[in-house]
Order: structure tokens, then C-alpha cells, then sequence
């Protein structure tokens, strides 16, 4: 038996830099202590959602928190799951961060072919499929992309020397147009959480 696992071979295409206008209002009340808390312990900025798909929330330590990852580097993964009822599929949402560097990461790859075992890397976002600006920040979209993001549409973009994202999995009623339109609204809902001390 050949199990493949091909990782899309793309150029690295370049993230536009963000404004930084964030929306107005800031970080939902019952939110804000996580993402507040995580922006100081990377001591770095971090941009909190003011919106989120139903029924998620952006509560981090919440019902919905499925992965609060945080590497020694200050990069993160925070990200919110829910599988739904029988056959409403998951809804599910992915925030990173990567402060200090603006290159996109590179995720680990495997071919196995046989009884050969092939290692590599691969950019852990690729295939841009265009961009998108909302309230000054300008995202790369992305739609082939590794790890958590696998089977998600992602968006990306730089701020101060950090790489940020954001991206939605692509299923069930989530078509590749209403993630889109999620991913917009959630662009254009984030707010800047400067780490305080």
C-alpha cells in the first residue's frame, strides 16, 4: 500500500505589512484577560477578534479552546473548535502569531513510498490566492496550508517584525466562499492587545 503525502511546492509569496488601524472598540470584555495575558507573556502585540463564527467564542481557557500553544520563541497557536451536532460539521478557527520575524514558517513533511521514508519542509502557508485589506490591515490569502491550518483557508499579514494569521477550516455547510466572507469579517474585527509590564 502507497500512502502520499505530496506538501504544495510554492513560492514563498511576500505578506504585506499591516496599518495596524484595528476596529474600534477594543477586545470583548468576556475575552480580553486571555489575550491580554498572552500578549504578555510573549511581550509582544496580539490582535484579539471582536467576531467569530457561531458557535465559537474567542474565549481563551473557554468551552471552545482546542489548542493554547505558546514555544519559548513567542510564537503561538490559539485556536477554537467545535464539532457541531451529527452532520453539521466543525466550525473551526485558527489564530497565530510570530513575533520577530516576518517569514512565513515551514512545516514538516513526509512521503512514505513504500517502505521508504522520506522527510522535508515545506512552507507552512502557500498557494496565495490574492489579498484582501480591511481597516488597514493588508492579508495575504492562502489556500493550501500545513499542520493545524491543513484544510483551511488563511490569511496572513506582517506587523512591527511579526508574522500574523488567521484561517477557518474549509467543511460541511463552510464553503470555500463562506469562509471567505468569515475570514473578512474577522479581519476586519480585530483589535491590537499591547502587552502591558
Amino acid at each position: 500500500m502507497r500512502a502520499l503525502l505530496v506538501a504544495a511546492a510554492a513560492a514563498l509569496v511576500l505578506v504585506p505589512a499591516a496599518s495596524a488601524a484595528p476596529a474600534k472598540g477594543g477586545c470583548p470584555a468576556a475575552w480580553r484577560s486571555g489575550w491580554q495575558a498572552l500578549a504578555n507573556k510573549i511581550q509582544a502585540p496580539v490582535y484579539c477578534p471582536t467576531w467569530i463564527p457561531s458557535p465559537l467564542d474567542a474565549k481563551i481557557g473557554g468551552d471552545f479552546i482546542d489548542i493554547n500553544s505558546v514555544h519559548k520563541d513567542g510564537s503561538y497557536l490559539i485556536s477554537f473548535l467545535e464539532h457541531g451536532d451529527v452532520g453539521s460539521g466543525d466550525v473551526h478557527v485558527n489564530f497565530r502569531g510570530y513575533p520577530g520575524t516576518t517569514k512565513i514558517p515551514r512545516c514538516t513533511t513526509l512521503i512514505l513510498s513504500g517502505k521508504k521514508t522520506i522527510r522535508g519542509t515545506t512552507p507552512c502557508f502557500a498557494q496565495s490566492v490574492g489579498t484582501i485589506t480591511e481597516r488597514g490591515i493588508h492579508a495575504t490569502m492562502y489556500s493550501v496550508n500545513q499542520d493545524a491550518d491543513q484544510w483551511h483557508v488563511l490569511l496572513a499579514w506582517r506587523y512591527h517584525g511579526g508574522l500574523y494569521a488567521v484561517s477557518q477550516h474549509r467543511i460541511g455547510q463552510y464553503t470555500y466562499a463562506q469562509v471567505v466572507k468569515n475570514l473578512k469579517r474577522m479581519l476586519a474585527g480585530l483589535v491590537l492587545v499591547q502587552p502591558q509590564g
